[in-house]
């Protein structure tokens, strides 16, 4: 799990380190000191902690004027032993809400597992967004069904178009106007 890393193509575009409006605004990474772990893998350094024990991000890219981020998940994503999702509410998500953030691009490529626990949490991100909208690219099959049997398809738009999503090659910006008119197609119907 150490050899896996952040997407880093986007990067001369946009480093949350160095975005002051960023909850991970002066953070330092190290390429060689492996600090944190999920379970007893060492994970690459520069995937950001924000509390939980099993769930780690990156944010790819912010763009304050179209109030949209890309946030890429790592690890296990596990509500109810750990309650991953008030983690990622409280300490990420509602800090980029209080500087206008309303719309989610969250990017599950490499989360590897799922537990639900209620949904409070994510009715309530819901509910902030308002006149916005998450969504979740590249979830596994596993994940989209827990997704579905814990009817987060509610709050979360994913599946359909946004499985096997070919983010990598767009650009920040593009990516979010496609997922934008993804999305408003959805809603239209």
């Amino acid at each position: 799990m150490h050899a896996i890393e952040p997407y880093y193509n986007w990067r001369h575009l946009y480093l949350a380190s160095e975005d002051e409006r960023s909850p991970f605004y002066g953070r330092e990474y190290s390429e060689f000191e492996f600090t944190h772990a999920i379970y007893n893998y060492v994970i690459h350094p520069q995937w950001d902690e924000f509390g939980s024990a099993t769930l780690f991000s990156k944010v790819l890219y912010v763009d304050y004027d179209k109030h949209f981020c890309i946030i890429e998940l790592f690890g296990e994503w596990n509500d109810v032993l750990y309650n991953d999702i008030s983690f990622l509410k409280r300490q990420l998500i509602d800090r980029m809400a209080e500087e206008g953030i309303n719309r989610f691009i969250l990017i599950g490529d490499n989360i590897l597992n799922f537990y639900a626990g209620d949904n409070d949490y994510y009715s309530e991100w819901f509910d902030d967004v308002e006149d916005g909208w998450i969504v979740a690219l590249n979830f596994r099959d596993h994940i989209i069904e827990e997704f579905v049997s814990n009817h987060l398809d509610y709050y979360i738009a994913f599946g359909g178009g946004f499985d096997a999503f070919n983010w990598r090659s767009l650009k920040p910006v593009s990516l979010y106007e496609r997922i934008e008119m993804m999305v408003m197609r959805r809603l239209g119907e």
